[in-house]
């Protein structure tokens, strides 16, 4: 304690000069708009820089999980396609309908992949910010997957980057439907766990059981139809009873995301200014 207090009385002038250098740059920020401008811009590239490296340490480090994830994901999918590919040339006795199916769903649509630079998955609004934006073709209202399913659609987009409003968001809603089935509802997030969704408003005469997969249903200009979502882990009662409830193992772990694609599909805009004009003329 003394060591403390001789030390304070040696270079008290020191302290006090320092104490007056922060109360006066404090002063100088604060009310001078200018010069608040600056700094704020100034600290939020040096913040965005260290977000930018940390991520891409962090995605070096991960390389070989991702890589395992891919690796399994792609043997399936091409042991799926094999599959699927010997059954529709026995039917059609064409080998080359799986290629012109495959083409037609893709027509029209151009992907960008990008950057997850920042992401979160314990908040009940969560964002996620990718490294592409409108230099690049990233618009608003635009839908972003991954390889192992969606993971949300563009909220706003600057010249280099964009803001994902993801799944796990409680404001998102994404029209989604039963595999093999004509029954959709709408997707949401009850903020509970990132790797669980409801799927909301089932009829009760549909029929479907556990594991069951969930895709896009195509019924907007966000989404193609046919996007894996994830499976149905539990069928429950809606709370007024008149519907089914299922909670939803979503595809997608938002936790380990590191690479997304964003899907620009032709004629989305004019969709969209088309939908906006009808909602309008229904809410008048």
């Amino acid at each position: 304690m003394r060591a403390l207090l001789d030390f304070i009385s040696k270079y008290y002038h020191w302290l006090i000069f320092m104490v007056l250098e922060g109360f006066s740059f404090v002063l100088l920020f604060q009310f001078n708009h200018y010069h608040s401008s600056v700094w704020l811009t100034t600290a939020n590239r040096v913040v965005g820089q260290v977000d930018a490296w940390e991520q891409e340490f962090l995605r070096y480090i991960k390389l070989g999980e991702v890589n395992e994830q891919l690796t399994r994901r792609n043997l399936i999918l091409e042991q799926n396609l094999d599959i699927l590919s010997a059954r529709l040339a026995a039917l059609t006795h064409d080998s080359t309908a799986t290629e012109r199916l495959q083409a037609e769903r893709l027509s029209g649509i151009t992907t960008i992949p990008a950057n997850v630079v920042t992401n979160s998955v314990l908040r009940r609004n969560n964002f996620i910010t990718i490294d592409k934006g409108e230099a690049d073709g990233v618009q608003p209202e635009m839908g972003v997957v991954c390889g192992t399913g969606i993971v949300g659609i563009v909220y706003m987009s600057s010249t280099h980057y964009s803001i994902v409003m993801p799944l796990l968001n409680s404001r998102s809603r994404i029209s989604c439907r039963l595999r093999g089935s004509s029954f959709f509802g709408y997707l949401k997030w009850e903020g509970s766990h990132p790797l669980f969704a409801t799927l909301d408003d089932i009829p009760r005469h549909a029929r479907f059981k556990v594991g069951d997969i969930v895709e896009t249903s195509g019924f907007s200009s966000v989404f193609p139809r046919g996007i894996f979502v994830g499976k149905v882990a539990k069928i429950e009662n809606s709370d007024d009873g008149l519907s089914y409830k299922l909670r939803v193992h979503l595809g997608t772990d938002f936790s380990c995301l590191q690479q997304v694609i964003v899907l620009s599909q032709q004629f989305q805009p004019e969709l969209r200014d088309l939908e906006q004009k009808a909602d309008s003329v229904a809410s008048s």
